[in-house]
């Protein structure tokens, strides 16, 4: 659809609709030096063989490149070896130490292949700050909810994401999807500080891919480094993670009890469940699959720990899981007619509120099934989408705009804002195009009406950004009979006339009409040479 749409948005439709102009104005062509993020891919969900291929991969994925750690650097982190043999079988690391942590500490994991990449995290939109938090191989980088400025200390959920997404990128503030939102984002738009931390290997950091080992160490790092945060509450911050990221999070809290509560959506049991393909370690070493498979170490929670999970996702894991432990802080819920990823939106909403309400001296949340099955029926929620500031400089304008928006200047003649997303939703399928011209021996915007009201648009007089415009609107339809809503102002600033133009398929159109009117309410000049 966003191909189709695309291509014929941009070759069809814009030079039709703007045709009346090619033969009265001059272009107005300047050096395009608008800001433009990076185009960074969602981190996806893809931790077994059963899952959708349509999943999307993570950045982290998708640019994995080798590179050779100096021996010195695997000396300094790396923990003491096992006493026992390397190829320990789990009955044999669990009967020979007291603790998954103890035995995760005296273990050293044997790489194969040793991945990581060097994709730098783009700046964080208002509300969250890009920082770096010390681990045992090196600062690693993460988000974090920005100080709120009031003295207060606060809660705060460190969310993992799911996939081999060792990385940090745009994803949450992307499209919140009903049926697979893996943002996290319920918890900051509920009002809660949120963690997103990278890992070993990604976005620059040092160290490699770990496949959920040393991961792990990295996890609790990112507690110490939210702890020590004025505004954090230390005694209250949470675990959660989807998926690979729901894994991490249950071993996590086998590894320390200083999470006041962890939720785990989708983990699994044992890593062989989780895509082999992005195994970095020693798959003949027993040791190396039992010292990530959470079954074997889950009488060492010691944090209210919830495992959820769909029918249709992972629940034989999840089930295997809860026949295999009397822990008490364990508490497993499988949700009916759902699958790995429909449970996420719904259910981190009912779980930010839930951490909200939980204020006492000791944790005292408390889940049942009946509330889980009846978050699962609320209507979906959507959202306005998180914005952020761009300058386009040639046109001597500022505006605001989704923040996954890129900004392409290729074209000298337009500049086109876009998401970095093809997903089936408004913020992902609507495209903004600026140009901008003078008109030929003169002219004013009552000279533009007369012909854009012939060219099929309802004009009206308007107002933008303080100057005098034309606001023009029309519905067109391409020769597959797909009809599309453009929403075309014309803005005069002096002598040069800048052209906002929105397209979006009809189908969206609700939900794009208070979008487009956002952003041009956002618009800001340079006063006119």
């Amino acid at each position: 659809m966003k191909e189709r749409q695309v291509k014929f948005m941009k070759h069809h439709v814009r030079r039709k609709a703007l045709a009346l102009f090619l033969t009265a104005m001059t272009l107005f062509t300047a050096s395009c030096s608008a800001s433009q993020p990076a185009a960074t891919d969602k981190s996806s969900a893809e931790p077994s063989s059963q899952e959708s291929s349509e999943v999307k991969e993570s950045s982290a994925e998708q640019e994995s490149s080798a590179e050779q750690e100096s021996s010195a650097e695997q000396e300094s982190s790396s923990p003491r070896r096992n006493s026992l043999s390397q190829n320990a079988s789990a009955k044999e690391l669990t009967e020979s130490y007291d603790s998954f942590a103890q035995a995760h500490d005296a273990f050293t994991t044997t790489l194969t292949r040793e991945e990581n990449s060097d994709s730098l995290p783009q700046e964080p939109p208002e509300g969250f700050d890009l920082v770096s938090y010390p681990s045992k191989v090196g600062d690693l980088a993460a988000y974090v909810s920005s100080d709120p400025g009031d003295g207060e200390k606060h809660p705060l959920v460190i969310w993992v994401v799911g996939g081999w997404g060792y990385g940090i990128s745009a994803n949450p503030w992307s499209y919140p999807e009903w049926s697979n939102d893996q943002t996290g984002s319920a918890f900051w738009q509920a009002g809660i500080l949120t963690m997103y931390p990278s890992f070993r290997g990604a976005n620059g950091n040092p160290g490699h891919f770990e496949a959920l080992f040393g991961e792990i160490d990295d996890i609790a790092s990112a507690y110490e480094y939210a702890a020590s945060l004025p505004y954090v509450d230390p005694d209250r911050i949470y675990l959660a993670g989807h998926s690979t990221g729901g894994t991490r999070a249950l071993l996590a809290s086998e590894y320390t009890d200083k999470f006041r509560a962890v939720f785990c959506f989708g983990a699994v049991d044992e890593i062989k469940y989780h895509n082999n393909t992005q195994f970095t370690f020693d798959t003949d070493n027993e040791a190396e699959f039992a010292m990530r498979s959470p079954i074997h170490w889950l009488d060492d929670v010691k944090s209210p720990t919830f495992l959820i999970e769909g029918r249709d996702g992972n629940s034989a894991n999840l089930e295997r899981m809860e026949q295999a432990t009397r822990n008490e802080n364990i508490h497993c819920y499988v949700i009916e007619n759902a699958d790995h990823f429909s449970t996420l939106a719904p259910l981190t909403r009912l779980a930010a509120q839930k951490i909200l309400a939980d204020t006492g001296a000791e944790p005292s949340i408390a889940i049942t099934q009946e509330e889980l099955d009846a978050a699962m029926t609320q209507e979906p929620q959507i959202p306005a989408p998180v914005m952020t500031s761009q300058s386009i400089d040639w046109l001597g304008l500022t505006l605001s705009c989704p923040y996954v928006w890129m900004v392409d200047d290729s074209d000298d003649k337009e500049t086109a804002l876009y998401s970095i997303y093809e997903d089936d939703n408004t913020w992902d399928m609507s495209l903004l195009y600026l140009s901008g011209f003078t008109l030929q021996g003169g002219g004013s915007l009552q000279d533009l009406k007369g012909q854009l009201t012939g060219q099929g648009f309802e004009v009206a007089d308007a107002s933008v950004g303080g100057l005098p415009a034309l606001d023009c609107l029309t519905m067109l339809e391409d020769d597959n009979g797909s009809v599309f809503y453009e929403r075309y102002c014309v803005v005069q600033n002096g002598e040069v006339f800048v052209t906002l133009d929105f397209l979006i398929h009809e189908s969206y159109m609700d939900e794009a009409v208070p979008l487009f009117q956002s952003i041009l309410d956002s618009v800001t000049f340079e006063p006119a040479e």
